[in-house]
């Protein structure tokens, strides 16, 4: 695809108020500066004794005031890192054969791996104190910068019992370059620059087989079926080196959470969640009850489509009337049109995005699929990426990642260490904003044809975040279970996915047309820092549900009650948040009348003819 197109011009993203260039002084100047701060915490950690094994006695105002002075010096690092990171990241993610971006990258996690060694020191100290249960709360008690962070410190204290000795801790920090993340980046590589060659409308043309993907929503059977089974042959390609990756990455993180003593890999990933195990059960249970309700969309998707069983490539086909399609301005003026009816802020954040390029929205190759949101702390500021082709999907994931931007927009003036989310808060604002525009559509839908093909886009992304992030979930138990005995062969990985599969989609699906590479290509797998990435979008979209039916109920005076909820979710469990407004997210009503919700939904698209 070509930035001139049928779809109007496609933008890339501009970041030159941040930085001209990797070449620029600026920027340069800012990497010097990073190290002169790095090397000012590590003395001063050394100067006043910040380390497990360091001095915890002493007056609660002398705590505080050395607590204090290292949550300034560390948000302050923070805030110039993190911006330092995303702007290279701008470069690799969009352009994964600059070498030179990739070069710094590595530069910068090197230097991740000091600041992460301050932060070990600085947990351990903590914990150290919390020895004493009454000395933390007297830390706290003093004000200043150690009151203003009274949950990151309460949550460090408890974090603390999981940390191997300072050595190891640095030790699987730095083997974590050559290891786990050398892997990530390996499937990153490999990914962004598969090419598949594809026949349409007579010419065979080689594309990046996020294009191929993208072809899962063509209104013609034929070529979703043939790019789905050259996507598959391109996958089985790749699959060795790529279950390597994936054994190397669950690897590392199998031996590291022994060594820390959780109980498994979602003990980890619950605690980074700020949710609890039997609440993660529960929603789980109250999904897995709505099944039966998505395998009847499916089925009367296959009666639509004239086939008997739903076969993979048909999943995300369009139903109705679907030559609609989006040129990037249209789409932008029906998000800023609806954004603007919840709030004027939504909407003038989202402007600012568009007008000032905050979103490279252009296919292409050597650039990411999927989506991003990312921040630019530095200057208050968030950059999007995204695979914009023009249909109502795109347009519903370009406003959700606007979502993001609105979030990190209401964090503005929250230090790093403040506004530090979890991921299961992380997709509220940006669920909620793909609601705004899928409520909007529905509204404005002309004729049954319309609304059945506005219906159909809802319950592919919903069908995808319930049933398919559940089939994920299963896949990644069985994987830490066998992985954890023996390394897997990429024909494993694909049996065990394909089982994951049939437990979730069941007789909605056609047994014999699965995904068994799903595995190679959704990146989260591939995390040792994010086990489990899957279950906070259903999360997030289940709690998002529940927080549109308030809004719909309560109007305008919600607005500032959620800006509030956003501008808070780095201080705060989920349960407590949630219960601001009166929810309990660790009983399954809540869960199950989010579900509700969809399977009216269901029953619609089911009951149109």
């Amino acid at each position: 695809m070509s930035p001139k197109s049928n779809l109007g011009s496609l933008p890339h993203w501009d970041l030159s108020n941040v930085y001209k260039s990797l070449d620029d002084r600026a920027f340069k100047e800012d990497i010097k500066k990073i190290n002169q701060l790095l090397d000012d915490l590590d003395q001063y950690m050394v100067d006043n004794d910040i380390s497990k094994a360091g001095a915890v006695s002493g007056p609660a105002e002398d705590l505080a005031e050395r607590t204090g002075e290292y949550l300034d010096r560390m948000n302050a690092l923070l805030r110039l890192y993190e911006t330092l990171f995303a702007y290279v990241v701008s470069f690799v993610s969009t352009d994964s054969y600059n070498s030179e971006a990739k070069r710094i990258m590595s530069e910068l996690e090197m230097l991740r791996l000091r600041l992460n060694h301050q932060d070990v020191l600085f947990q351990g100290w903590i914990g150290a104190i919390s020895q004493d249960p009454k000395k933390l709360p007297g830390i706290t008690a003093q004000g200043g910068s150690a009151a203003e962070h009274s949950f990151y410190l309460q949550e460090t204290s408890e974090q603390s019992r999981f940390l191997m000795s300072e050595d190891e801790e640095a030790l699987a920090s730095e083997l974590s370059l050559s290891g786990s993340r050398s892997w990530q980046k390996l499937r990153f590589v490999m990914t962004s620059q598969l090419k598949v060659p594809f026949e349409k409308v007579g010419k065979t043309e080689t594309l990046p087989i996020t294009m191929i993907i993208n072809l899962a929503t063509d209104p013609d059977g034929d070529i979703r079926r043939r790019a789905y089974e050259a996507e598959l042959a391109a996958w089985e390609s790749v699959s060795e080196p790529l279950a390597a990756c994936l054994n190397g990455v669950k690897g590392s993180v199998i031996t590291l959470f022994e060594r820390r003593g959780r109980e498994d890999a979602l003990h980890q990933a619950l605690d980074q969640a700020r949710i609890r195990r039997d609440t993660l059960e529960v929603m789980m249970d109250a999904m897995r009850k709505y099944f039966p309700a998505f395998r009847r969309y499916w089925k009367s998707k296959a009666s639509r489509l004239g086939v008997e069983k739903l076969p993979w490539w048909d999943l995300m086909a369009p139903i109705g009337r679907s030559d609609k399609r989006y040129s990037y301005d249209e789409a932008q003026e029906f998000i800023l049109d609806h954004f603007g009816l919840f709030s004027d802020r939504l909407a003038g954040l989202s402007q600012r995005a568009f007008q000032n390029q905050w979103i490279d929205a252009e296919p292409r190759d050597g650039k990411s699929g999927g989506a991003f949101c990312m921040d630019l702390p530095a200057v208050d500021e968030s950059r999007i990426l995204c695979n914009f082709d023009g249909s109502l999907g795109q347009l519903q994931t370009v406003a959700h990642e606007l979502g993001h931007a609105y979030h990190n927009e209401c964090l503005v003036g929250k230090t790093e260490l403040q506004r530090q989310t979890p991921m299961t808060l992380a997709e509220t604002a940006s669920t909620f904003c793909e609601t705004i525009i899928t409520d909007a559509a529905l509204s404005q839908a002309a004729d049954v044809e319309e609304e059945l093909a506005i219906l159909e886009d809802f319950l592919i992304g919903s069908s995808q975040v319930i049933v398919d992030i559940s089939s994920r979930y299963l896949f990644e138990t069985e994987v830490f279970k066998r992985r954890a005995v023996a390394q897997l062969s990429a024909s494993e990985f694909c049996e065990i996915m394909a089982r994951a599969q049939i437990d979730t989609y069941g007789e909605g699906l056609d047994e014999n047309y699965l995904h068994p590479y799903m595995w190679t290509w959704k990146p989260h797998y591939y995390s040792a820092e994010l086990s489990y990435y899957n279950f906070p979008y259903a999360f997030g979209l289940l709690f998002s549900l529940g927080l549109y039916a308030i809004y719909k109920e309560r109007g305008k005076e919600f607005v500032q009650e959620y800006d509030e909820l956003l501008r808070s979710t780095g201080e705060g469990t989920a349960a407590d948040l949630a219960a601001r407004f009166g929810i309990d997210i660790r009983l399954g009503s809540f869960w199950e009348g989010s579900m509700k919700l969809i399977e009216e939904r269901i029953d619609r698209y089911v009951s149109l003819k």
